[in-house]
């Protein structure tokens, strides 16, 4: 079952990147009041307000010609003014975590990821697809990884970060180390640890990604709510 949540929590899930970049996340921010983004050479993200026309103005007005990668994802329906066009649109999930899962000591060795790992993240972000992921993503939160044969073999960490709730994110593992349970042991170290500073960790899947969904539910998370997705960029 998911747990109750309170209206301004759910408030504040409905938009999750306009709630991280207006609470924890404000250091990051290009922007104003009415619509926001984060540093590009940290993360892809933006999100306005609402969908007035204001708004969506501004919005469009913090994409630059050439840029074509802008993540837009939210609860809410997502409108376009007609400066911006979305080369794709994608069903999603939101889910946080409802349950602890049944404790079991990992499979390997995990181990906080510093400064000097990242351009192994990097190339394994880039060969396993979790997300967009840039040299400075780390920089959202920490991430932690397990190293085999010298190897960055798998990694999770934190991204989105707004009053209460922590989003786990970059999971993924190497092809060479697949079906060892590398994924599930550091979602729940990092699920543990986001839990331990009070907050309720969730993470986004493609909503037709159903081995992900079927491993995040016994991760102890439960479907919050579908959410769109849309990679825009300007018109002209």
């Amino acid at each position: 079952m998911h747990d109750a949540m309170t209206e301004t929590a759910e408030s504040a899930l409905m938009r999750v990147i306009w709630s991280a970049l207006t609470t924890r996340q404000r250091g990051f921010v290009r922007g104003g009041n009415l619509a926001r983004r984060f540093d590009p050479s940290v993360s892809p993200f933006a999100a306005s307000k609402d969908n007035s026309p204001e708004a969506l103005e501004e919005l469009a007005g913090l994409i630059g010609p050439g840029e074509d990668h802008v993540y837009l994802v939210q609860a809410e329906d997502i409108a376009l003014p007609r400066t911006l066009v979305a080369d794709v649109t994608a069903a999603g999930i939101l889910m946080t975590q409802t349950q602890m899962p049944k404790a079991t000591a990992p499979t390997a060795r995990i181990v906080r990821l510093t400064e000097a790992d990242i351009p192994e993240m990097v190339a394994l972000a880039e060969l396993t697809k979790p997300g967009p992921f840039t040299p400075r993503t780390p920089e959202l939160g920490p991430f932690f990884g397990v190293k085999l044969d010298n190897r960055l073999a798998a990694m999770a960490g934190t991204r989105l970060n707004l009053t209460g709730f922590t989003e786990i994110s970059g999971i993924c593992t190497h092809p060479d180390f697949r079906g060892r349970g590398l994924a599930s042991d550091l979602a729940v170290h990092v699920a543990a640890a986001v839990r331990a500073s009070g907050d309720t960790p969730f993470l986004h899947a493609y909503a037709d990604n159903h081995g992900a969904i079927a491993l995040y539910r016994k991760l102890g998370f439960e479907i919050w709510r579908e959410v769109n997705v849309a990679v825009v960029r300007r018109a002209f």
